[in-house]
């Protein structure tokens, strides 16, 4: 299976991925430099060994400095070797063993590879890294905070009109009656929508049903009193007289706009306690009564046997995806403001709650857990594919860039350490002879 690289350039027909091009003259600048002061210690200690071994009665301490000069020469050109030869063959010579990174990349990869996804993408590395970030807590501390609500809450109304704009509606509309459908013929109606209208009454939802009705009734019956006179009065007997029909008709607005006033006030109102007991016998009846199971079934037939269903889908699809639309691009409205309050709540629970934390920690551990030991094949693969991506000469040069310019420094502790060598040599060869 390919996996892609991103920010990739072609080389030679080959995929490398592409430098960032201050960093790399900043690697570049430090291995010359280092390079530079590595070739001047070793061409000075070759000129102190030529200056004293060409020096004419030269005092007893010159042969000390000549000791350590040549050991200094020998231990830096042999770093040398071994320095150039991991990159490159050494003045161009195709030496065995040599330009061993060239030969061997694709080992390299494979083993950086495997040595990744053994120590760095483990278990118990990914699970103690996670626990040591404390996602509950960072989480929480950002998202209780309301501008990061704000942030989230509109995030996720952008993709979801996003997403809902690129539906193909004909799709959408084909897939629910192929698929949705059918599932509703096969399943009973009857016992569904008992058990949904008891699950209603239960939660009260009747009673917040019926105050938005009477909410907009009584506004509607404070602005509009003039409409509910003059229906009364149209259909007030020819043989009244006026002032009794106005009379009746102001009595009959005052009487339903008080009704709705009690009504919306007290809950236990007759009234309402009657349509809850009608709405729990109705929930009952779906549930238990067979002849009103079949009554249901019946109309479910007919419903969906109707050529309307089609066109019916079609409008309730469109409807919907409208109402979400609305919803989710308008900034002010309901659900994207209670969605940004209940996220800076979540988010202050997480924070101050300590099992709360603890659960979703454990939650987030086990989920990267699960990830790594899924993925993580794929992942330490890239290692090795993409160093097996890149030219021979490329991977080595790469290479050298990166650690280079601390390789310099086993030449130059070459050339020193030898010194101190061969100086220490001589004064014991002195001594014992």
């Amino acid at each position: 299976m390919g996996r892609k690289r991103p920010c990739a350039e072609t080389t030679g027909g080959r995929v490398s991925a592409a430098p960032r091009e201050p960093e790399q003259e900043a690697l570049r600048s430090g291995l010359r430099r280092m390079r530079t002061v590595a070739t001047c210690l070793l061409l000075a200690a070759v000129a102190i060994y030529v200056g004293t071994s060409l020096w004419q009665h030269p005092p007893g301490w010159a042969g000390y400095l000549r000791a350590a000069a040549e050991a200094g020469t020998v231990g830096a050109l042999a770093d040398w070797f071994a320095v150039t030869a991991l990159f490159r063959h050494p003045l161009g010579l195709p030496i065995p063993h040599t330009a061993i990174i060239r030969k061997r990349k694709d080992d390299l990869g494979r083993g950086l590879e495997s040595f990744v996804s053994t120590h760095f993408l483990a278990e118990p590395v990914v699970r103690g890294k996670i626990d040591q970030v404390g996602v509950a807590g960072r989480v929480g501390g950002w998202l209780r905070q309301p501008p990061n609500a704000d942030r989230v809450s509109t995030e996720v109304a952008n993709r979801l009109a996003s997403a809902l704009e690129k539906m193909n509606d004909a799709l959408v509309v084909e897939l629910v009656e192929k698929s949705v459908l059918p599932r509703l013929v096969e399943v009973p109606w009857a016992p569904v929508l008992g058990a949904l209208l008891d699950r209603a009454l239960a939660d009260g939802l009747q009673h917040r049903a019926a105050e938005v009705l009477l909410d907009h009734a009584q506004e509607w019956l404070v602005a509009n009193p003039d409409a509910v006179r003059g229906v009364v009065l149209d259909h007030a007997p020819a043989w009244s007289p006026r002032w009794v029909d106005e009379a009746v008709a102001n009595r009959v607005y005052t009487e339903a706009l008080r009704v709705v006033i009690a009504l919306r006030a007290d809950r236990d109102h007759r009234l309402r306690q009657s349509l809850d007991g009608f709405l729990g016998d109705l929930a009952r009846k779906l549930r238990t009564d067979d002849a009103m199971r079949e009554r249901v079934e019946g109309f479910k037939e007919q419903a969906l046997a109707s050529p309307v269903a089609g066109d019916a889908v079609t409008a309730l699809w469109s409807t919907a995806k409208g109402i979400l639309l609305d919803l989710s691009t308008d900034e002010l409205s309901v659900p994207r403001r209670a969605a940004a309050i209940h996220l800076a709540s979540f988010g202050a629970k997480l924070a101050t709650e300590p099992e709360l934390a603890a659960s979703v920690n454990q939650a987030a551990a086990d989920f990267a857990t699960r990830a790594v030991n899924r993925y993580k094949g794929d992942i330490a693969a890239i290692i090795g594919d993409t160093v097996a991506s890149w030219e021979p000469a490329e991977a080595s040069r790469r290479i050298e860039l990166q650690v280079g310019r601390d390789l310099q420094f086993i030449r130059i502790n070459g050339t020193v350490v030898g010194a101190l060598a061969g100086l220490l040599i001589h004064l014991v060869t002195q001594l014992v002879l």
